[in-house]
This record gives C-alpha cells, structure tokens and sequence, in this order.
C-alpha cells in the first residue's frame, strides 16, 4: 500500500465505559500505524432523562468537543470497530440510527469490502453482550462487510473474560472504567482489525473485489423479494 490503512472506532456511550474501551481499541489500530479516526455518535435522549443520571451527564460533557461521527468517516475507512452498550441485548439506539443512515452508501456499494469488529460493555455478565455484538453484525452483513471476531487467538482474550465475538466489559453498578485486562483486549482488537484492514485495502486498490454490482434501484427491489423484470 502507499498509504496506511484506515481505521475508524465509532461509538456510543452513556456512562463512559464504551467510550473508554473505543479509546483503547484506536490505541490499539494507531499502534499498527493506521490512520485513525474515533468519533462518537450523536446523543438524541432528553434533557431530562439524561439529567436524572450524573454519570450520563459526567459522560456529556466528557466528550462534548470531541469530534462525532458522520458518514463520511464511514465511507472513508478501511475498517470500522463499532461500539455499543449492550440495551436489552440489543445495540444502543443512538448508534443504530447512525447505522440506518448509511442507506445511500449501501445502494453505492461503498461499504461492501471493509472490516468490520464490534466491542460492547454491559451491567451484567449475562447481560446480552454477545447478543449485543451478533445483532450489530446483522447490519454489516446486509453491507457486505468482512466480520472480524476476536476469535481465541491471544491469552489476552481469555484473560478478559474469554468473549471470542468482540471485546466486553462486565460494569457492575461502576462506572470506574474497564479493568487493564480488558483494556488490553481492547487494544489487541484495535491491532487485529488494523492488520485485516491494511491487507483488505492493499486488495481493494488492485481491484481484487471488482464485481459487477446491482443497478442502485435494484437494492430496493432485492429487499423486497421482486425481481428486476417483475411486472
């Protein structure tokens, strides 16, 4: 390549631990000499939902000059780690409504070829976060990512609660932060999906990928269940 690859964490946290583990992983990606970009997602709750918890509006503040994610850094990236509190083990609805609206990058075929990882932290050990982490993939599936696990391929991830699908963090009632173990799992995620994403971006500048695509209008029919020449 002529370039580094390209990495972009992307990010949803309330309380700050999500927030810190993307911290970690982008260590992790700059450290394999990736050109990094870590954003959060916009928050949309109420004033007054967000005021009933001091450690959501710590966390606010926290990041309030931080730079917040738009598509551009999605369609910019070799490789994209997504991060998310676990909600009813499912993924938070602020990063999800900033996934849903990467339809026309879709239709463009833009996001199809890139890495994708996916980290979470929740209350709980049992608290949805592998769920968390496969519904997430749902989406990227549909853009046609290659999916990046952590699979169990360093001691790191056993030490760290041995989740194979992604990083997760077991809070409690804290909102201390993650534990070095994790931590460091993190950053063994940034790592790994820099490496994928310097070698997928190495392919897509060879036009290794080159297919023929769908006409745009297609996508919806294809979504539908309609063939092109139905009448």
């Amino acid at each position: 390549m002529t370039r580094p690859a390209r990495v972009a964490v992307i990010y949803y946290s309330a309380t700050g631990n999500v927030h810190r583990l993307a911290h970690a992983l982008a260590e992790g990606a700059e450290t394999e000499g990736a050109d990094v970009r870590l954003r959060h997602v916009e928050e949309f709750a109420s004033e007054m939902l967000i005021s009933q918890n001091q450690y959501w509006g710590r966390h606010r503040a926290e990041v309030e000059d931080e730079p917040v994610a738009t598509l551009d850094d999605l369609d910019w990236a070799d490789g994209v780690a997504f991060g998310t509190p676990t909600r009813f083990g499912n993924v938070a609805a602020q990063l999800k409504q900033f996934m849903d609206q990467a339809g026309r990058l879709w239709q463009e075929g833009k996001l199809a070829d890139r890495v994708g990882t996916a980290f979470t932290a929740s209350m709980t050990a049992h608290g949805g976060q592998e769920s968390t982490i496969l519904s997430l993939n749902n989406t990227l599936y549909h853009w046609g990512m290659v999916i990046l696990p952590l699979g169990y391929t360093v001691s790191e991830v056993f030490a760290a609660g041995g989740n194979p699908y992604g990083t997760s963090y077991t809070s409690g009632k804290t909102v201390d932060g993650p534990d070095t173990k994790t931590l460091a799992v993190a950053r063994y995620q940034g790592q790994r999906l820099a490496r994928y994403a310097a070698v997928i971006a190495a392919a897509r500048g060879e036009d290794a990928f080159r297919v023929r695509r769908p006409r745009p209008e297609s996508f919806h029919a294809a979504a539908l269940g309609v063939s092109d020449d139905a009448t």
